[in-house]
């Protein structure tokens, strides 16, 4: 059973199935041996089983229709083939030969379209990847590959209209994806090893402080102190998480970050797509960029106080700036890694300037695009302590610096601690956002078995 489980893993419809679905579809599975000439099936038979290659190599020939030729593949372990068996009404359209003495399993397709009914979003993920390997493996056409059996729910299901049926693409809805790949992480030991590992990072901070009393850290507050005042009904320093005081520093902070976030990838994004694709304006432009890039948020505060009235604007300008430059960087670097042949091959099918990017830059540089989202929410945390210490009289920022000043050393780190949790959370909406709006990126990777 485990052996079968592990081949299910490395085959490319069932890579994202967890370890209690691989099980349940090893259930259904049965070994067989053949020996080198043997015929597994041909054009014509009916199709229920489908194979994936354990040991050997098996010969898959494709037959086309209407003259179109023939494909012929060698599969060999890892490799899927059968798949008519989870088509409708569907009878084969391959011959297969073993090559080599070969092992394989087999699994009745009726009884794997009966499971996934029970477990309908992974269906719809196993099902939405048999219909990617066919159209983009086989080279079978896309009318061909709709004929995947639909489930009773998801994406998968199918419309009645006009008196016929309407097939609909097997392609789970991003939500559901998105689910359950969470659940997926929640089955597997990541969340529970980042457990412990913030339990040792407490364990050191507690006993560092108040057991060991090491140098440099007994004079820090210890845990179970910032704990007592977090949760406390009357603080000592007048601030926790049962004043409204508290959640209007988180309130005020979150503000802004989000004002000069909105600005700096309304800006950013676009600046980076344009260094990236034209040559002329990267040459006017990006020496500028690169010249002002490095220079240190704290080194602008003088010159946002006096560009800027009120004691907001100059915040958010500082916030922006830091996130501008790494959101415009990582676009920039994105549309860079994009396959100059995708665009002449544009070219060459009539494409204009626009329409390429449109089409191919905008796309192909997402997945750096969303990188930089991350890695700019990171830094407009960072930047936002330093904007809040100079102007502004409330934010986490503030907090921290006024709590230096009047020695509340537990209500610096409370804000410290506050200002991860909200930055960690930020920055894990903006990586959720970018795994539910490239859906297509996942399941071309599950194409190459990345």
């Amino acid at each position: 059973m485990d052996q079968i489980s592990a081949l299910l893993k490395r085959a490319m419809p069932f890579q994202m199935v967890g370890p209690d679905g691989l099980a349940s579809i090893a259930g259904l599975a049965k070994w067989e041996s053949h020996a080198k000439g043997d015929l597994i099936y041909q054009v014509g038979d009916e199709a229920d089983d489908i194979y994936l290659v354990s040991s050997g190599s098996v010969q898959h020939t494709l037959h086309g229709n209407n003259g179109a030729g023939t494909l012929e593949r060698a599969m060999r372990s890892g490799d899927v083939f059968g798949w008519a068996a989870v088509m409708e009404d569907q009878a084969r359209l391959a011959t297969t030969m073993c090559l080599e003495r070969t092992e394989l399993v087999r699994i009745n397709g009726a009884a794997l379209i009966k499971l996934f009914k029970s477990f309908p979003i992974v269906g719809d993920v196993v099902m939405s990847r048999f219909a990617t390997m066919i159209t983009k493996e086989f080279g079978v056409s896309s009318l061909v590959a709709e004929k995947i059996r639909r489930l009773p729910q998801g994406a998968g299901s199918t419309a009645e209209s006009k008196g016929t049926t309407k097939v609909q693409t097997a392609t789970p809805t991003g939500l559901a994806l998105t689910m359950f790949r969470l659940s997926q992480w929640l089955s597997s030991p990541k969340p529970y090893l980042m457990l412990i590992g913030f339990a040792i990072l407490l364990g050191f901070w507690q006993f560092a402080v108040t057991v060991w009393k090491l140098p440099r850290f007994e004079d820090l507050p210890g845990l179970t102190v910032v704990v007592k005042e977090l949760f406390s009904r009357d603080p000592v320093y007048g601030l926790s998480i049962y004043t409204p005081e508290y959640y209007q520093h988180i309130w005020v902070s979150v503000q802004r970050i989000a004002i000069a976030y909105f600005l700096a990838t309304v800006l950013g994004v676009p600046l980076g797509l344009f260094l990236g694709w034209s040559k002329k304006f990267r040459e006017y432009v990006f020496p500028v960029f690169e010249l002002l890039r490095p220079i240190p948020i704290l080194a602008w505060v003088p010159l946002a106080i006096l560009m800027f009235r009120g004691a907001e604007t100059p915040v958010i300008f500082l916030i922006f700036l830091a996130s501008f430059f790494a959101t415009a960087l990582n676009t920039m670097l994105g549309v860079e890694s994009i396959d100059e042949s995708y665009s002449r091959a544009a070219y060459c099918l009539g494409a204009n300037k626009w329409q390429v990017f449109r089409e191919v830059i905008t796309p192909g540089a997402m997945p750096f695009i969303f990188t930089g989202l991350q890695i700019s929410v990171g830094v407009a945390w960072f930047s936002l302590v330093a904007g809040e210490m100079v102007s502004g009289s409330f934010g986490l920022g503030y907090v921290i610096n006024t709590s230096y000043t009047m020695v509340r050393y537990p209500t610096i780190v409370i804000g410290m601690i506050t200002l991860g949790v909200v930055g960690y959370s930020t920055s894990a909406l903006v990586r959720f956002g970018g795994d539910y709006m490239m859906q297509w990126r996942v399941r071309e990777q599950a194409l190459g078995g990345n």
